[in-house]
């Protein structure tokens, strides 16, 4: 069962509708791996210090603003947590507009909201109110570590929760060449306007979401599932395996290793076990003069 992103209320005016926050979308994408075409081995990505190419340890990473090309501002944790809004579970609607009013380049992500214990008529009554009033909740949620606009939509049995992109994350349409004006201005004919509505009529049809899929995504799935079937499959080099299998052993001796290496003075070379020189014969007893 799918878990709650987090529990809390759902308020407008003074009424408070407990709920829980839970994910509207369901990620389907293939996820493929990099390999070396030369020995099919996986490739790793490394945090790299421009400079010394050296690796560099995530604590040792900051976080920087640059403001012009070469020259940052770096960003510390204080300011992080200073700037990202207290976390407070609740989704507060400060108006409520037409339906229709947000363009569609606004919505981003969609989450649904669900009543929680005893809240089912709190629920039923701010759903069927937007239903018969045509509107939708404007409002303010925080979900995680960052605070959004939301648009709160009745679907069907749900109220569905929607993140909104800020007009400033838009690109204006005055900035783009597009045709202004009427359709006569570019010649289009009356004629030709009832053929392409006819046309349009023609294909109507009621939307079911169930009859689209991802054709895409279905036939790079059929040429994995054939391959696999007839063998045409490649496998790391046996040491990656091992490697694979026992990460942290492998990763520990490394880091060990590195550890030792550093310490020594530079250029010196581990030293070898020298064998133990044979004991020395006694030198033979002068006798003295009598």
């Amino acid at each position: 069962m799918a878990r709650a992103i987090w529990s809390g209320t759902l308020s407008f005016g003074l009424l408070q509708i407990p709920v829980k926050l839970m994910a509207g979308e369901r990620r389907t994408d293939l996820h493929f791996r990099m390999l070396d075409s030369r020995d099919n081995a996986p490739i790793r990505y490394e945090r790299v210090n421009s400079e010394t190419g050296e690796e560099v340890p995530w604590k040792d990473v900051v976080r920087a603003f640059e403001y012009r090309k070469g020259s940052y501002v770096v960003i510390e944790e204080e300011d992080l947590r200073a700037a990202a809004p207290q976390s407070h579970e609740s989704v507060d609607v400060e108006a409520f507009v037409d339906a229709g009013a947000i363009s569609p380049r606004q919505y981003e992500k969609p989450y649904v909201l669900v009543p929680g214990t005893k809240a089912q008529k709190g629920y039923v009554l701010l759903r069927e109110t937007l239903v018969k009033a045509g509107k939708i909740g404007i409002a303010r949620v925080v979900v995680r570590t960052r605070e959004y606009l939301a648009a709160v939509i009745p679907e069907g049995d749900a109220l569905v929760l929607v993140l909104l992109r800020y007009a400033q994350e838009l690109v204006d349409l005055d900035e783009l060449e597009l045709p202004h004006g009427p359709a006569a201005d570019y010649r289009v004919s009356r004629k030709e306007l009832d053929m392409a509505r006819q046309l349009v009529d023609s294909m109507a049809g009621k939307w079911d979401p169930a009859e689209y899929r991802d054709e895409f995504r279905s036939r790079l799935h059929e040429v994995i599932d054939q391959r696999m079937r007839s063998g045409k499959t490649v496998t790391p080099p046996p040491e990656e395996e091992a490697a694979e299998e026992a990460t942290n052993v492998v990763d520990f001796m490394k880091l060990l290793k590195k550890s030792l290496e550093s310490k020594r003075p530079h250029g010196e070379r581990p030293t070898k076990k020298k064998a133990r020189p044979a004991a020395k014969k006694a030198a033979p007893r002068r006798r003295r003069p009598a």
